[in-house]
């Protein structure tokens, strides 16, 4: 199976989108959240098989055995992961917290630098999650 990047944007209207950017075949999804987004997204890229299908035409290689990996804008992310805390977040990725929420709004140019600092920081989190322990 392939993996493809399939990246999610939010938008001046307030709508999330979603792109196949490496493929020549572009497969759209819209909503008002990630997840609706996400939705249509795999709704287009069905309808998109079923075309050949149904035309009797073979589906073309780069949307067979498929799978899509998402990646998100900054204000994506933070609309899928609601529970992060974006001050909080801020503090933990050594960013000044009213500058992350003007990355989260898109009021502000994301350098590389701080986007490396900001997956640094989920990878991160993500690691110290994955050890808790309940009692």
């Amino acid at each position: 199976m392939k993996t493809t990047t399939a990246l999610i944007e939010k938008g001046r209207d307030g709508l999330f989108s979603i792109f196949t950017p490496d493929l020549s075949h572009t497969i759209i999804g819209s909503g008002k959240t990630v997840a609706e987004a996400k939705v249509d997204f795999m709704q287009s890229f069905s309808e998109m098989q079923a075309s050949y299908t149904e035309t009797e035409r073979e589906i073309p290689e780069e949307l067979t055995d498929i799978q899509f990996e998402y990646k998100y804008d900054l204000a994506s992310l933070f609309n899928y992961y609601k529970w992060i805390n974006v001050s909080k977040f801020a503090e933990l990725a050594g960013i000044n917290a009213s500058l992350m929420r003007q990355y989260k709004t898109g009021g502000q140019y994301i350098s590389e630098s701080q986007i490396a600092k900001i997956e640094t920081a989920l990878r991160n989190a993500g690691k110290e999650i994955a050890t808790i322990s309940l009692v």
